[in-house]
C-alpha cells in the first residue's frame, strides 16, 4: 500500500523536471528574441555608421541567413549524435563571441563577418524542441506537450524581441551606437551560464559519426546558390555568370541527394522530403522564411523613409519604428499561444493552413494600405498572428512526424529551409530595392516599386504555402501517430494515406 503513490510521485517529478527545462529554455529564447528584435529599429543608423546604402543592409541579413543555412544541418545532426544540450551551449558561446565584435568595429567587412557568425543563434529553437520532444516521449502525449512548450518558447522569444526592439529603438536615439550594440552581446554571455547550469542533456544520444561528405556537398551547394544570388544583386539580372553560379548551386544538390540516399547514417534523411506530412511542412517553412526573415530590413527602412522627400514611407524615428515592430511581435505571441488551442480544436493541419493564410493576407494588404502608420501597423498585426503560430508549429510538427533517431535533424530542417527561403528573399529584395535608385541623385532610400515587390512576394508565398498544406493527411502531427509503433515495412515517419 505504501508503494502505490510512487508512480504518481515519479510522474510529478518528471513533470517538474520538464517544467524546469522549459523555463530555462524560455530564458534562452528570450535572449534569442532580444537579438532578433534589438537591431531592427537601428538598421538605418547602422547603415549610416558603416557608410553603406539602405539596400546594402540586406547584405547583413543575407550573410547571416547563409551561414545559418550551413550550420543548422550540422548542429542538428550533432545534437542527435552527441547531445542537444552540448550543441546548444557551443552555438551560444559562438554567438556571444561574434556579438562582442560588433560594438568595436566600423569596418563594413569585419562587421559583416561578425554579423554572419552571430547567426549561430538560429540553431537554438530546433535543438530546444528536440530536447523537449525526447523528454516528453515517455508521457504518451509528446505531440501535445511539445506543441504547448513550443508556444511558450516562441512567446518568450517574441517577448524578448519586443523588449529588444523597444529598448534598442529608444537607446539608439540617446546613446553612442557602440554602447547600444554592446548590450545584446552581454545578454548572450549571460545566456551561456543559464544553459550550462540550468539545462540537462537529452536522455537519448544516438552516437555515430558525422557525415562529413554530405555536409561538404550541401555546404558547397548552398554557398554556390546564395553566392550566385549575391552576384545577381551586384551585377544585375543580365549577368550570365551570376546565373551560372546560381545554377551550379542547384546542380550540386544532385550528388548530395545521391550520397545521402546511399549513406547508412546520413546528415539529412532526404526521404523525409517525400513524406506526405513532412514534405509540405518543409515547403511551408521555406516559403515562410521569405517574409519572416527576408522582409524584416525592407519593412524597417520603408518606415524610416521620409515621405516629404521621396513621396512614400512613414518618416518614423527609431523609437516609433520599434513600436510597429512591437505590435507585430505581440501579435506573434498571440499566434504562438493560440496555435496549440487551434490545433486541438481543428487538427494541426488546419491550424497550420489558417496561419499561412493570415501571413499572406497581412502582406497583400500592404498593396492598397501603406500610406499611414495605422495601416502599416494593422497589416503587421495580421501577418504577425500567423507568423507566431508558424514559428511555434513548424519545428513541433516536424518532430512529431520525424524518425525516432532524426528528431533534431527534422526540427533543424524547418529552420534550414526557412533560412534558405529568407536568404533568397533577402537577395531578391535587395535587387528590387536598388532598381532605379541610381537615378535618384544622392539617394540612399530604396525604390517604391521595390517595396511593392516585397509585399507582393511575401503575400503570394503565404498563399502557396497554404495550398501545399491541403495535401497533408488530416490527422498528421497528432499523438495518435506520434506514439504509434512503426510498421515493419513502413518508415517510422510515414503517415498512412488513408488518414
Amino acid at each position: 500500500m505504501k508503494a502505490a503513490p510512487r508512480p504518481g510521485r515519479r510522474s510529478k517529478a518528471k513533470l517538474g523536471a520538464l517544467t524546469g527545462l522549459v523555463v530555462a529554455l524560455a530564458v534562452v529564447e528570450f535572449v534569442s528574441g532580444v537579438l532578433q528584435g534589438y537591431y531592427t529599429p537601428m538598421l538605418t543608423d547602422i547603415a549610416r555608421h558603416l557608410g553603406i546604402h539602405d539596400a546594402d543592409v540586406n547584405w547583413l541579413e543575407g550573410s547571416q541567413l547563409m551561414l545559418s543555412a550551413l550550420v543548422v544541418p550540422a548542429f542538428a545532426k550533432l545534437g542527435d549524435m552527441v547531445g542537444h544540450k552540448k550543441m546548444l551551449l557551443i552555438s551560444t558561446v559562438l554567438t556571444a563571441i561574434a556579438s562582442l565584435v560588433l560594438p568595436f568595429t566600423e569596418n563594413f567587412t569585419l562587421f559583416l563577418i561578425a554579423w554572419a557568425l552571430q547567426g549561430f543563434y538560429v540553431v537554438w529553437l530546433p535543438l530546444e524542441i528536440a530536447l523537449i520532444w525526447t523528454r516528453s516521449r515517455a508521457s504518451g502525449a509528446p505531440a501535445a506537450i511539445t506543441a504547448k512548450a513550443a508556444g511558450i518558447l516562441v512567446a518568450a522569444l517574441q517577448a524578448g524581441a519586443i523588449t529588444g526592439a523597444l529598448v534598442g529603438g529608444l537607446l539608439v536615439d540617446m546613446l553612442p551606437l557602440w554602447l547600444v550594440l554592446l548590450i545584446p552581446a552581454l545578454t548572450v554571455v549571460a545566456c551561456c551560464f543559464v544553459i550550462g547550469f540550468g539545462v540537462e542533456e537529452s536522455p537519448e544520444v544516438q552516437g555515430g559519426r558525422l557525415d562529413i561528405v554530405g555536409l561538404s556537398l550541401v555546404s558547397f551547394a548552398l554557398i554556390a546558390f546564395t553566392g550566385g544570388l549575391s552576384l545577381l544583386r551586384l551585377n544585375g539580372p543580365a549577368d550570365l555568370f551570376a546565373w551560372s553560379v546560381t545554377a551550379l548551386g542547384v546542380a550540386l544538390l544532385i550528388p548530395f541527394v545521391l550520397w545521402e540516399l546511399r549513406h547508412p547514417d546520413p546528415l539529412i534523411d532526404v526521404r523525409m522530403f517525400a513524406n506526405p506530412a513532412l514534405g509540405p511542412v518543409f515547403l511551408t517553412a521555406g516559403l515562410f522564411g521569405v517574409s519572416v526573415l527576408g522582409a524584416q530590413a525592407p519593412l524597417s527602412t520603408f518606415a524610416r523613409t521620409d515621405p516629404e522627400i521621396y513621396g512614400y514611407g512613414l518618416g518614423t524615428t527609431g523609437f516609433t519604428t520599434s513600436l510597429i515592430i512591437g505590435f507585430y511581435l505581440i501579435a506573434m505571441i498571440i499566434g504562438a499561444l493560440v496555435y496549440p488551442v487551434a490545433a486541438r480544436a481543428f487538427t494541426p493541419r488546419y491550424a497550420l493552413l489558417g496561419a499561412t493564410l493570415l501571413v499572406g493576407l497581412g502582406y497583400l494588404m500592404f498593396l492598397p494600405f501603406h500610406g499611414s502608420y495605422t495601416q502599416v501597423t494593422t497589416n503587421m498585426i495580421i501577418a504577425g498572428i500567423g507568423s507566431g503560430a508558424l514559428v511555434a508549429a513548424l519545428p513541433a510538427t516536424a518532430a512529431s512526424a520525424a524518425p525516432r533517431t532524426q528528431t533534431g535533424v527534422a526540427t533543424g530542417l524547418t529552420n534550414s529551409v526557412k533560412t534558405v527561403g529568407g536568404a533568397i528573399a533577402s537577395c531578391v529584395f535587395g535587387i528590387a530595392l536598388l532598381q532605379g535608385a541610381a537615378e535618384t541623385v544622392e539617394s540612399t532610400a530604396g525604390t517604391f516599386s521595390g517595396y511593392v515587390t516585397v509585399w507582393l512576394v511575401c503575400g503570394l508565398t503565404g498563399i502557396v504555402a497554404a495550398a501545399s498544406l491541403l495535401f497533408v493527411p488530416k490527422q498528421a502531427f497528432t499523438d495518435r501517430l506520434a506514439t504509434a509503433p512503426p510498421s515493419p515495412t513502413t518508415p517510422p515517419y510515414a503517415v498512412p494515406e488513408s488518414l
